[in-house]
C-alpha cells in the first residue's frame, strides 16, 4: 500500500442518467446535496453500447456548468472510432476534461463488438486524438473481472490500460478490504504506478445489491450476506447496518493509504451523506 500513499486523495460521486423528468428533478436535488461536500468531481455512467449517450452528455454538461468537474463514462464496445472522436470533441467544446474509459457491455440483440474491443484500445484512441487534454480514469477489479480467466490475466489487462495512457483507476466495489490490499500489492509488483481509488457501494437494498453483485462479480462475504438476510424486508435496519459496515470499510481503506473514495450513489444522497459524516471528512 506504500505506493498509494504518495497520491493526493480524491473523493468523487457517481450518478446514472435519469430516465424521466421526475428522475431528473430528483437528481438535481441529490447533486445539490452532495455538491456541498465539495468532491473532486462527479461521474456519470454511459449505457451499454452508448444507449444513454445523449442523456449522459446532458447530465455531464449540466453538472459541469454548476462548477464542479464532471467525468463522463465512455464505453467503446459496439462503437466506431468516428463516433468516439465525435463524443470527445463535443466534451472538449464543453470544457469537460475528465473521462472514465471503459470497454462496456454489448447491448442485448447486437452481434458486432464494434471497432474497439478493449478498454486499452479506447484509452489509446483518446490519447491519439486529444493528447494530454483528458485525465483518463479506467476500471480495476480487486476481486478479478468476472470474464477474466484468472487474476494474473486480469492484472495483465489492467496494466495494458495503464500503459496506453490511463492516469488513474476506480475499482469495482467490494466489501473485503483485504481484496483491495492484495490487489494493490500485485500492482506494485507489476510496476503499475497510478492512483487506484476504491469504489464504494452503500448498502440500501439487499435484493438489488445481490443482483448487481451477481452480474459484476463482486463478492458479498458470507457473514455480511447472512446479516442482511436476517433483516428480511426491514429496509430501515438494512440501511442503518449498511452505513455502519461501509463506514468501517472506508475508514480502514483510508487508514491504510487508499488515495480517496469513489461512491456509487445510485442517485441517492442519504446513504453517502451518512457515511461521509461518520468518516468526518
Amino acid at each position: 500500500m506504500e505506493s498509494q500513499k504518495k497520491f493526493s486523495r480524491s473523493f468523487s460521486f457517481e450518478f446514472y442518467p435519469p430516465k424521466s423528468e421526475e428522475g431528473a428533478a430528483s437528481l438535481i436535488k441529490v447533486h445539490n446535496e452532495l455538491a456541498q461536500l465539495k468532491p473532486d468531481y462527479f461521474s456519470v455512467t454511459f449505457g451499454a453500447g452508448g444507449s444513454t449517450r445523449d442523456k449522459t452528455f446532458e447530465s455531464v454538461v449540466a453538472i459541469q456548468q454548476k462548477g464542479i468537474p464532471a467525468a463522463p463514462h465512455l464505453s467503446c464496445v459496439a462503437s466506431s472510432r468516428d463516433s468516439i472522436r465525435e463524443i470527445l470533441k463535443n466534451y472538449q467544446t464543453q470544457g469537460v476534461n475528465k473521462i472514465v474509459a471503459l470497454r462496456g457491455d454489448l447491448p442485448s440483440g447486437m452481434m458486432s463488438l464494434g471497432e474497439l474491443r478493449h478498454a486499452n484500445e479506447l484509452v489509446a484512441l483518446i490519447r491519439q486524438e486529444s493528447g494530454e487534454y483528458f485525465q483518463i480514469h479506467v476500471a480495476a477489479y480487486p476481486e478479478v473481472h468476472p470474464q477474466a480467466a484468472n487474476a494474473a490475466q486480469d492484472l495483465k489487462h489492467f496494466k495494458l490500460k495503464v500503459e496506453a495512457g490511463a492516469d488513474a483507476a476506480i475499482t469495482q466495489y467490494f466489501y473485503s478490504p483485504e481484496a483491495y490490499f492484495h490487489f494493490i500489492e500485485a500492482c506494485e509488483i507489476a510496476s503499475i504506478d497510478i492512483p487506484i481509488v476504491p469504489g464504494i457501494m452503500p448498502i440500501t437494498n439487499y435484493s438489488q445489491l445481490f443482483r448487481f453483485s451477481e452480474m459484476c462479480g463482486a463478492d458479498i462475504p458470507r457473514w455480511l450476506r447472512k446479516r442482511l438476510e436476517g433483516f428480511g424486508d426491514d429496509r430501515q435496519s438494512i440501511q442503518a447496518f449498511g452505513v455502519d459496515v461501509v463506514s468501517e470499510l472506508c475508514q480502514r481503506l483510508l487508514d491504510n493509504g487508499a488515495p480517496g473514495l469513489h461512491f456509487y450513489t445510485m442517485n441517492q444522497s442519504a446513504p453517502t451523506l451518512a457515511i461521509w459524516k461518520n468518516l468526518q471528512l
